[in-house]
């Protein structure tokens, strides 16, 4: 009798789910195949004492490509331990074991497919899985735990996705993903594997044992040659790699750091590497491989032991020394050698091998590369950006860069750096170039583009600087300035001596212009017309038709300007209601939003109109005060200019916008204050109320003191001379904390670094023009004042962040 239609489906059904739940193949693959074999290109105990001659052949594949032809010693074997179908509850080595599902197939946990378990038991070499816990039970897999294997712990991510909670265990062939429904079962697990893979041994590869006994041996020529003749590992190959010379863990990297590029794990990126290495062999333009190698060299630290011990291997007997192939290993290994810092066993292999080079080739390119190496890797340090294309090819040639920098007032200069040359050095020589050695004033090199403008820090490497210009370049619109280095005034001590026909009265000219069109100098509308008729007498002389005029926000603040423009009034906010929301969408797709767009424009049109007139009548007015100018000198111009902005009682400072978020009285009433405890001496124009927002102040850091402005306003709220301030410093990321006497101000900025910096150096430049018998007011000090280089800014500092946007020297 046949079945009825929805008994066939049922049995049809049933007969899925349970092809679904078998893992068919699985058990047959994985009898007796997963049993991790470690080659000997990676296996060695660290503790092993092996006779001299490894004797390791280059690793090879067959011509099927599916197995590798390597040397297995018998010791490496015997880490595979051979287990057979014996009990399994009765194993005496067993550390952990338990129920775990493995490779949660479909990725969404369904009620009606039951799992997969397996019986796994790990012990002190290897992690195993049964298919079950009964005697005679059959082994499907092994992975035999070493010091490279790594384990991940379980995460959120993967339960919610899953309703498991997974365990990640990375051997060198194989990775087992173990799944969990109870978060301390899988705890339990990772702690045990980690602590099994922390009891082994450090594994070292052939090449770290070579190069220990090249280091050993490095007086014997004769044992070195046999070496180099019993282990073609160390030699150049013209066959690829397979495995790479150094020990990596495995295991997947982290793909959650930013950065446009995805590697897979270690290894794979050092096998990668060696076959980019030898396609430099024939390009014709190497530049490009080169930096793409050095970039992914910064990107994965590990592999700078890597590369550098592929290069020396590379340029070991080469087929053709000398030649453009083996000439393209040394210009890497010379940019390398200028941007990262091998470690130390590493890096006396590197030095030896630069002696063997030049001992056997002397007087020759190989020689000369040898030579710059040796000294680049003596004072190479970190370095925040990889050489530039401009870099390599200098570098390529040995030689030294020519860096422009621009000074305002001035001509260019032109300073010849090499990829360790700091800013601190080249301030020093512009400082020396000038005739700036006997100003009281401190000087540092700027980056400065059209949007933005930030002090260079002493001690950064102005190599990294025209890198991070090379990359704006290419990320920047066509119309956009590029970027440039600019020396200028860092800190005021004394701007009433300087000399009017002096080349830093000129920088002063230009730097408090600066300010004025930056809209930092609180003045009167006339008095700002009076200034730009002034600039212009200093660049035109005496109007003339015929002279060059140029744009009005090159003269007069344009802020000015838009101020007298009406405030545009704000666009009606959405309606709250849901059907309102709908017409007013139906509308604003119909007739009506064309109505809106247009009128937008025509209020646009309009503003730029007034905007054009506005601009015209103060050009106007600013070209009627030129004329009355007549017969004024230059020199005459500039120093009634400086003396215009002298009249503000903020000028000589640098002014940082900063938000006011607190006053707050210091604990216990410290400090020199009134002594009444909890009470803050504020004045009034400062006081916060409860539950208002941040208040927007300039905080202006002189020579001096440290002032407080209200935007705007020529005079400050208050004022707190150094001997006045108790301490200094960064609460956090954004918030600064000034501590006057028995209260604390906090300060919300992105320039904390740079507050905190130009403070230290004004307390510093007036530590060292105190007398000796005289303390010093403020903090301690980390740097000696008696060592501080004059004429410069004297303190190193790293500057990431945005840039003293109201400073003279920004």
């Amino acid at each position: 009798m046949p079945f009825p239609g929805g008994l066939w489906w049922l049995l049809c059904c049933r007969q899925g789910f349970t092809l679904l739940r078998r893992d068919y193949g699985d058990a047959d693959r994985e009898a007796d195949g997963e049993a991790e074999e470690e080659a000997s290109f990676e296996l060695r105990a660290q503790g092993d004492q092996a006779s001299l001659e490894v004797s390791l052949s280059q690793p090879t594949r067959t011509s099927s490509g599916s197995e590798r032809s390597l040397l297995v010693s018998e010791e490496m074997r015997s880490l595979i331990v051979e287990k057979g179908p014996g009990p399994v509850e009765e194993d005496p080595d067993a550390l952990v074991k338990g129920w775990l599902q493995r490779e949660v197939r479909g990725g969404v946990k369904t009620p009606w497919i039951r799992p997969r378990k397996y019986w796994f038991v790990l012990t002190p070499d290897s992690l195993d899985y049964y298919s079950s816990n009964e005697k005679g039970a059959k082994r499907l897999g092994s992975l035999v735990l070493t010091s490279l294997c790594s384990v991940l712990w379980p995460d959120k991510q993967t339960y919610k996705e899953t309703g498991y909670w997974s365990v990640t265990v990375f051997g060198r062939k194989h990775c087992y993903r173990l799944y969990s429904e109870h978060l301390n079962e899988a705890v339990r697990w990772v702690c045990a594997v980690q602590k099994v893979i922390d009891s082994k041994a450090p594994v070292q590869t052939p090449t770290q044992l070579l190069m220990r006994d090249v280091e050993e041996h490095c007086g014997s020529p004769e044992v070195l040659e046999q070496i180099y003749r019993c282990n073609p590992i160390l030699r150049y190959t013209s066959s690829p790699l397979y495995a790479p010379l150094l020990p990596f863990p495995y295991g997947n990297l982290d793909q959650s750091a930013p950065g446009p590029r995805s590697y897979t794990t270690l290894r794979d990126e050092a096998v990668k590497l060696f076959n980019s290495l030898q396609q430099l062999e024939s390009q014709r333009d190497p530049v490009p491989l080169i930096q793409g190698i050095l970039q992914t060299c910064l990107d994965l630290p590990p592999l700078v032991d890597e590369i550098y011990c592929q290069l020396v291997k590379q340029t070991t007997e080469p087929p053709a020394p000398g030649g453009p192939g083996d000439l393209h290993y040394w210009q890497l290994l010379t940019c390398m050698s200028c941007t990262f810092l091998p470690s130390p066993p590493v890096l006396r292999f590197l030095r030896f091998h630069l002696d063997r080079t030049e001992s056997r080739f002397p007087a020759s390119e190989m020689a000369k590369y040898a030579c710059f190496i040796r000294e680049a890797l003596g004072k190479t340090r970190g370095r925040e950006c990889v050489p530039s294309l401009e870099e390599i090819l200098v570098l390529m040639q040995r030689q030294e860069m020519v860096c422009t920098v621009h000074c305002p007032g001035a001509a260019a200069c032109s300073v010849a750096i090499s990829s360790h040359t700091t800013a601190e050095e080249v301030a020093r020589e512009l400082v020396s170039r000038l005739g700036l050695s006997q100003s009281p004033n401190l000087f540092a090199l700027y980056e400065q583009s059209r949007l933005r403008e930030q002090p260079v820090g002493s001690s950064t490497l102005l190599a990294d600087v025209l890198t991070r210009f090379e990359n704006l370049a290419g990320e920047e619109r066509e119309q956009d300035a590029p970027c440039r280095l600019c020396f200028k005034h860092y800190g005021f001590l004394d701007t009433d001596n300087v000399p009017r026909d002096s080349l830093e009265f000129a920088l002063l000219f230009e730097q408090a212009h600066e300010m004025v069109l930056r809209g930092y100098v609180p003045t009167s509308e006339e008095t700002l017309q009076t200034l730009a008729a002034l600039r212009l007498q200093s660049l035109n002389s005496d109007f003339s038709t015929h002279a060059p005029f140029p744009r009005l926000e090159e003269l007069f603040p344009p802020h000015v300007l838009h101020a007298r423009l009406p405030a545009p009034r704000p666009d009606p906010p959405p309606p709250k209601c849901r059907g309102a929301r709908l017409r007013a969408g139906l509308l604003a797709g119909g007739l009506w939003g064309h109505s809106l767009a247009k009128q937008r424009a025509e209020r646009d049109q309009r503003l730029r109109g007034r905007l054009r007139e506005e601009g015209a009548s103060t050009m106007a007015a600013i070209v009627e005060k030129w004329k009355l100018l007549q017969g004024m000198g230059r020199p005459e111009a500039m120093a009634a200019y400086v003396a215009l902005v002298r009249e503000w009682p903020g000028f000589g400072s640098t002014l940082f916008d900063v938000d006011l978020r607190a006053v707050r009285p210091r604990r216990g009433g410290e400090g020199t204050g009134s002594g009444r405890e909890g009470v803050a001496l504020t004045p009034l124009s400062m006081q916060s109320p409860v539950g208002a927002g941040p208040q927007r102040l300039w905080l202006g850091i002189g020579a001096k003191a440290v002032s407080l402005y209200k935007p705007g306003e020529p005079e400050p709220l208050d004022s707190f001379c150094y001997g006045r301030i108790s301490s200094f410093g960064a609460s956090d990321s954004s918030t600064f904390r000034l501590s006057v006497e028995d209260r604390d101000l906090l300060f919300e900025t992105s320039q904390v670094d740079e507050i905190a910096q130009l403070l230290t150096t004004y307390l510093a430049s007036t530590a060292a023009r105190r007398p000796p018998q005289e303390p010093a007011p403020g903090p301690p000090l980390d740097p000696d004042p008696s060592a501080l280089p004059r004429g410069l800014c004297p303190v190193a500092g790293p500057w990431q962040r945005p840039p003293p946007t109201g400073s003279f020297g920004s």
